[in-house]
Order: C-alpha cells, then sequence, then structure tokens
C-alpha cells in the first residue's frame, strides 16, 4: 500500500481485514441468529469470541447477502445494564427453502424463511397415491407455485416422509403407512422433480420425526437441551429422534431411534414389523380410536379424530379408559428409552402432545416409576410447541448448507 492513500481507502482495507479473519465466522453468526441465541451485535461478539470490529463486519456481510437486518442504531433491551447494542434480526424478505412434508392422510408444501418462519403455505392435499414420483411431483409443483406468488428466492428444498430414510442415498427403507415400495428412491425422485420445476438449490429427504426434532431442538420446545429425545405420533404409527450434544443422531447410515418398534405389549396387536405389541401400533392415533371403542370415521384424519375426541369427550368413561391405557403404554416405552439414552429432556409431538396435557401428571408419574433416571430426579417431559414442525425441519436440511456457508451457498443457488 503507497503511503499517500485516501483516508478512506484505509478505513475500507480495515473493514476488508476484520472480515477476511470473521469470515470463517459468517456460518456460526448466522445459526445464532437463526435460532435466536443472538439478539443483539454484544451477544453475538460474546458467542462468536471474536472482538466487536470483527462482529460488526460479520453482521454487516450477512445483511449484505439479504439475510439478516442490523438496527442502525444501538439500544439496551428493558432492564438491561451496559453499553446499548445493535439488534440483529432476521431479513423478512430474504430468501426461503421449499419444505415438503407426506404422511399416511395427505402432504403439503411450504416456504419457511430463517428462524423456521412459516412464510407460505399451500392447501394440503389429502391423497398420497402409491407412486411416489406422483405424489413428489405434485408437491413441489405446489412449493414452485408458492415462489412464483411471493417472488422470494430459493436457497434449496426437504422433504420429511414417515419412514426410515438411509443415509446418504436418501431412500425410505420402510415407508410402512404409504403404499409406497420399500427402498424408494425418494432424495433422488424429490431432486429430479425440483430441478424440473426449475427451483434452485439442493435437495434433502429425511424421516419426519428426526426433522421435527431438529426443528424442535433449533426453534421450539427442545431449544438449549443438549441430549433431547423427541417421540411423536402422527397421522399413523410412532417414530423417535435424538439430539446429542446438540447434534441430530441418525446412527452409522440414518437408521437410529425406531422407537416404534419396542415392544409395550407381548401380548398386543401384531405390528408391520413382524413382532407384537410394539408401540408403532399400541400407542397411535388408530389405536387410541380402538381402545376409546370408537370406529374410525374416513371424513378426517385419523390424528385429528383422536385428537378431538380427547379434547372434546374427555368425560366419557370409554375415552378416559383409552387416555390412560395409551398413557401407561407410552410411558413404559419412554422409561425403557430413558434407562437406555439418559437424555436431559423429552419432548411428545403429535397425540402424544395431547395426551401429555390430558394427563401430565399420569404420564410422568409411568415414566418416573419405571426408569431408574427417573427415580433419581425425573426427565422433564414437555410438549413440542411448534406447528409444522416436521415442515419446518425439513426446510432446516435446506438450509444447513447456506448456515455452514453463507457465501459458498449463496453464490451457488
Amino acid at each position: 500500500m503507497s503511503g499517500d492513500a485516501a483516508p478512506g481507502a484505509a478505513g475500507e482495507g480495515n473493514t476488508r481485514t476484520r472480515l477476511d479473519r470473521g469470515r470463517g465466522a459468517l456460518g456460526p453468526a448466522l445459526e445464532l441468529v437463526h435460532t435466536g441465541r443472538a439478539p443483539t451485535r454484544a451477544v453475538l461478539t460474546a458467542e462468536l469470541g471474536v472482538t466487536r470490529a470483527t462482529a460488526g463486519a460479520v453482521a454487516a456481510e450477512l445483511e449484505a447477502l439479504g439475510l439478516i437486518r442490523v438496527d442502525a442504531r444501538p439500544g439496551a433491551a428493558a432492564g438491561s445494564q451496559g453499553r446499548p447494542s445493535h439488534r440483529l434480526e432476521l431479513a423478512e424478505d430474504g430468501p426461503v427453502a421449499l419444505a415438503a412434508q407426506v404422511h399416511a392422510d395427505g402432504f403439503r408444501a411450504a416456504l419457511v424463511g430463517l428462524g423456521g418462519r412459516l412464510v407460505a403455505t399451500a392447501p394440503g392435499c389429502e391423497t398420497v397415491d402409491a407412486d411416489p414420483a406422483k405424489v413428489l411431483r405434485s408437491v413441489v409443483e405446489a412449493g414452485a407455485e408458492l415462489l412464483r406468488e411471493t417472488g422470494r428466492r430459493c436457497v434449496g428444498a426437504g422433504v420429511a416422509v414417515p419412514s426410515a430414510v438411509a443415509e446418504p442415498e436418501g431412500t425410505a427403507l420402510n415407508p410402512l403407512h404409504l403404499a409406497w415400495p420399500a427402498g424408494a428412491p425418494v432424495r433422488e425422485i424429490f431432486a429430479e422433480c425440483v430441478r424440473a420445476a426449475g427451483i434452485t438449490g439442493p435437495a434433502f429427504a429425511a424421516n419426519d420425526v428426526n426433522l421435527a426434532a431438529l426443528a424442535e431442538h433449533r426453534h421450539g420446545a427442545g431449544r438449549g437441551a443438549r441430549d433431547l429425545l423427541c417421540v411423536a405420533t402422527g397421522h399413523r404409527g410412532v417414530g423417535g429422534a435424538l439430539v446429542l450434544d446438540g447434534r441430530l443422531h441418525t446412527g452409522s447410515s440414518g437408521l437410529a431411534l425406531e422407537v416404534g418398534h419396542l415392544t409395550v405389549s407381548p401380548e398386543g396387536r401384531a405390528c408391520h414389523c413382524g413382532s407384537r405389541g410394539c408401540l408403532d401400533v399400541e400407542a397411535d392415533p388408530l389405536a387410541f380410536l380402538t381402545a376409546a371403542g370408537r370406529d374410525p370415521g374416513p371424513e378426517v384424519s385419523l390424528l385429528q379424530q383422536a385428537n378431538e375426541l380427547i379434547r372434546d369427550h374427555r368425560a366419557d368413561p370409554g375415552v378416559r379408559t383409552a387416555v390412560e391405557t395409551l398413557i401407561d403404554r407410552l410411558g413404559q416405552g419412554l422409561a425403557g428409552l430413558v434407562n437406555i439414552l439418559n437424555p436431559d429432556r423429552i419432548i411428545l409431538g403429535g397425540l402424544h402432545r395431547t395426551l401429555l396435557d390430558a394427563d401430565p401428571e399420569r404420564l410422568r408419574a409411568v415414566v418416573a416409576d419405571r426408569s431408574l433416571w427417573g427415580r433419581s430426579g425425573g426427565v422433564p417431559i414437555l410438549a413440542c410447541t411448534l406447528d409444522h414442525n416436521s415442515l419446518v425441519g425439513a426446510a432446516e436440511l435446506a438450509w444447513q448448507p447456506v448456515l455452514d456457508d453463507p457465501i459458498t451457498a449463496l453464490t451457488h443457488t
């Protein structure tokens, strides 16, 4: 640099140097804002362990990429002490991910921004064809229409399916509650549909409960947990997921935590897996309706029928007995998982969330009575808090490359 460089150029150079030093912090910084852990630049500075100047340069770069907004004037949060700091917020008009979910009673597409915010959703379809390509093509077309309507930039796409999904190939090994063939190459088909629709960015596929756990850990009831167990029943069957040390645990090939096939009633119903009395068939909506002596109707989903029965007819003796029966079955399964996994928090979704709300003390007592860890102090059992958490989790798959390396990911989409 020559000795007569303009002061403005020198200041610009210093800013660029700070940004170069902090470029590796762009992804971690974005993740902190994305998960709500860095509401101000001061918090960002402390969390990243960098200088205020470097944090400022990193925040400015993320703002230039259209991902966050930095308040022009620093302000102090209510009740806080010390120097005011610039607030950091996610850009309301920023990019989105296309998220899709397929389940036994239909499928849905949505656009999801940073922070797990649902920007737009398409009307759900209640018919799932036996051909996965036809279903995935329809859901991607619905997502593409949302992108056209909103004019948003898309960073990628993710789909949640009710099946164990093998990694890295993305095949649905056991879509038991769909008419899809075992081993369907869901990720490959989904990616082809995304490309055919002219949508940029990578495409991903994963198990729906794994994605629900990921979303809840980042944005919902699991936030702050280190070892988080999620168990949920949606429209059919029971699924589970585990976050270990802040990361989703999928096992050696994506098949970990098939909790639906824990036996809770050895003489119970025959399960699709070949065993009997598994959680999958003893603690899902169909099992509840059967225990309550109700014939499932075709007009609405099994999950909706079961939830409405508990909420609107809890005083009915048959419904009350069915609630107790399923709570005991669920509690027995959770106790076994607690003994094996020792999580610091359990979150429940779908019908299990409704059962927890109906009688939280009974469920916690069953888990405590049947688990060693429960007897030593108990494990917090909470309800999932995000609506459409599997959709949000599917979007997290698409957002992950951006969180890892914002500049590279956005340059290539």
